[in-house]
């Protein structure tokens, strides 16, 4: 059964909710997202609410009938060049190793949408990227789907690092990642949850601009994870994309 929720409360509690070490229970059902349209009115008000522009998206093709994966990613959680500021969760630096496609100009909503070669020409750069995790619901709670997409589906944040070949990066269906940190490297057999890593962006371009979300110039569009969340220390990390490029950055706690 779909309600009328109150969806500013609601974005108010999640964004409140971004705290490190902190684990919540479902939101109250008065303002409990049921249905995507709910969901996705909460991001806007998340939109609205924060004072740091959407530096960029994360999205995947939809999962299943009923279910899609999008969230904005705010500009105060966006990190570049040296360091990854992140909150903790029971200690431990919580990444997921992705693509990051950068648009390289403002997409307007246009009548009948963009095809896939049209969206391909206006990505300006792919990059090795990591999407910052954080679990904050309790272990036991019992939310539901939508109300999870309202609260951006863990991300907490992201981080941009080196560009590759863009045309490799779109085509890119597994990836031998290595992971070092403290002299020991942990070898995993990177694989696309949509095959290739370029596929969801038509997908997700379209059903943004439908859905009433601006795309601008500069915000970094990721994915999918190559490897599931990887729980890591905090400190300097080496991460490697064979074939692809490798880049080494100091994963800090906030």
């Amino acid at each position: 059964m779909t309600t009328q929720i109150d969806t500013k409360q609601a974005a108010e509690t999640l964004l409140n909710r971004r705290q490190p070490e902190q684990k919540f229970d479902a939101l109250p059902i008065d303002i409990r997202p049921d249905n995507i349209d709910s969901a996705l009115a909460v991001h806007k008000q998340m939109i609205e609410l924060k004072q740091h522009k959407v530096a960029g998206w994360k999205c995947l093709l939809p999962p299943a009938e009923g279910k899609v994966v999008i969230s904005p990613i705010f500009s105060d959680s966006y990190h570049t060049g040296a360091q990854a500021c992140l909150m903790p969760e029971h200690t431990r630096a919580r990444i997921e190793p992705e693509i990051a496609f950068v648009l390289a100009q403002d997409l307007p909503a246009k009548a009948g949408g963009y095809s896939e070669q049209e969206i391909q020409s206006v990505i300006a750069s792919a990059h090795m990227a990591l999407e910052l995790m954080q679990a904050r619901y309790k272990d036991d709670c019992d939310a539901q789907f939508y109300e999870r997409l309202a609260d951006c589906l863990t991300n907490q944040g992201l981080f941009v690092g080196p560009e590759i070949d863009k045309q490799t990066a779109f085509n890119t269906a597994t990836i031998d990642i290595g992971v070092t940190q403290n002299g020991k490297t942990t070898a995993y057999e990177g694989k696309h949850p949509n095959k290739l890593a370029g596929n969801p962006l038509s997908w997700f371009v379209n059903f943004a601009l439908e859905n009433g979300f601006e795309l601008k110039k500069g915000q970094a569009i990721i994915t999918g994870s190559f490897a599931g969340v990887l729980e890591l220390e905090f400190g300097q990390t080496e991460i490697s994309y064979k074939g692809l490029g490798e880049y080494t950055v100091e994963l800090v706690s906030k």
